[in-house]
């Protein structure tokens, strides 16, 4: 066989007549051209559908039950400092200074006036607004003229903000802080005031208001104008602080006992021929510290006292301060009469004792300073006046309401029950 003949394909020359049916023997063909004895390919199987794994889920943790117990001990010390609050008074805070306001029942308006003395930016009321900061909450005051300090602050301490802000504060005692603020600011407001001694040193001033004092204890008010000077006493003065007549005592009070004794001195003028007037004076120790009764030479009658005092061995010495002078009206009412407001002229205390035949006299006390009589309670100068009494008494008393009814035409509250 040639080499030729070795390389072709051998069964080229046979027809289906030979009998050799080659599709029989090696299968169909395929449309393309297609070596039989080639190694079929692999079938990869569709790739199946995979589901991601799903991440596991932390199991759900359970929150920390408050305990209840504790929530009402937490509860009740915020309850507790609260009544401590409303009993605490608040703070004006004004550039740097602090001052406690012991009356909070004035409006924020009164306090600005109280206080314009010392601060010359809060003179005009319409340039100043007011907070209230308390405990990290503020609050601005809508009507300064119409709202008291007090309410102010009570309504904040009982809103649920404030309970909760007292809750988290770590401050569980904080002030409340009364704030002015000064909204606008005007050039020379105080430079057309002034105060002065006299009428003339005002006229020759710039200021345009001049406030001059007067003889007769007025304050009058100068006022400039293009049509001429106006003067009229002025009343309602801002610009000067508020002022209350009082007597604060550097002393104790006089003890009872000695005021006793002084009435009993007192009593025995009370004579079934005629009853006299007498006098005593009290006298401070400096060096004992403590007071005594001085008897001076005096001739009495019904209504007049005649005393020596250029006797008294008291009144030179600087150890000695003459306290107080009482006089008595025996039976009569206890009052300051004429002749006792002549004499009665140097500064310092006067009492008078009055209606000695009754168990319990009449007291009445004052004290005269610059040309005027200022009424005193005695309980200030004299103690035991005024003694307490235990309160569970007054729980033992109920008032009964006040009915009325009508008896024919006259109106009657007798005998209902």
């Amino acid at each position: 066989m040639s080499e030729s003949a070795n390389n072709t394909w051998a069964f080229a020359d046979l027809s289906p007549e030979d009998g050799l049916d080659i599709d029989q023997i090696f299968g169909s063909a395929p449309a393309a051209d297609h070596n039989p004895f080639d190694t079929p390919p692999a079938e990869h199987p569709a790739p199946a559908e995979v589901t991601p794994p799903t991440e596991p889920q932390p199991a759900p943790v359970a929150l920390p039950q408050e305990n209840p117990i504790a929530a009402a001990f937490t509860q009740k010390a915020v309850e507790t400092t609260q009544k401590g609050l409303l009993e605490k008074p608040p703070v004006f805070y004004h550039k740097g200074a602090r001052e406690v306001i012991e009356d909070a029942s004035i409006t924020f308006e009164e306090l600005r006036i109280q206080k314009s003395a010392d601060f010359a930016d809060l003179e005009e009321g319409k340039f100043v607004s007011w907070t209230m900061d308390y405990c990290g909450i503020r609050k601005e005051v809508k009507d300064p003229k119409g709202t008291t300090i007090q309410s102010m602050k009570e309504t904040m301490e009982r809103s649920r903000e404030f309970l909760e802000a007292l809750k988290k504060a770590k401050d569980k005692n904080p002030d409340c802080f009364v704030k002015p603020r000064v909204v606008m600011k005007t050039k020379g407001v105080a430079a057309y005031k002034g105060h002065f001694s006299t009428v003339e040193d005002a006229r020759a001033s710039d200021k345009i208001i001049c406030l001059i004092p007067a003889r007769d204890g007025q304050v009058y008010e100068l006022c400039k104008t293009a049509m001429g000077e106006f003067l009229a006493p002025k009343h309602n003065i801002v610009e000067f602080p508020s002022i209350r007549a009082g007597f604060t005592p550097a002393l104790p009070r006089i003890p009872r006992s000695l005021l006793e004794q002084v009435i009993a001195f007192f009593r025995s003028f009370l004579q079934e021929q005629g009853s006299y007037e007498a006098l005593a004076l009290i006298y401070w120790d400096t060096a004992l510290q403590n007071f005594f009764a001085y008897i001076p030479q005096q001739e009495v009658g019904r209504e007049h006292i005649q005393a020596d005092l250029r006797s008294c061995p008291y009144d030179d010495d600087p150890r000695y301060i003459r306290y107080a002078d009482i006089h008595s009206h025996h039976c009569m009412e206890a009052y300051f009469s004429a002749v006792d407001d002549q004499d009665e002229r140097e500064t310092g205390l006067y009492l008078v004792v009055g209606q000695l035949d009754r168990f319990y006299p009449a007291l009445e006390a004052r004290f005269f300073c610059g040309d005027s009589f200022i009424p005193l309670d005695p309980a200030d100068i004299v103690e035991g006046l005024s003694p307490a009494f235990p309160t569970e008494w007054s729980r033992a008393v109920i008032i009964a309401p006040t009915r009325t009814h009508f008896r024919g035409e006259r109106l009657s509250t007798e005998g209902i029950t």
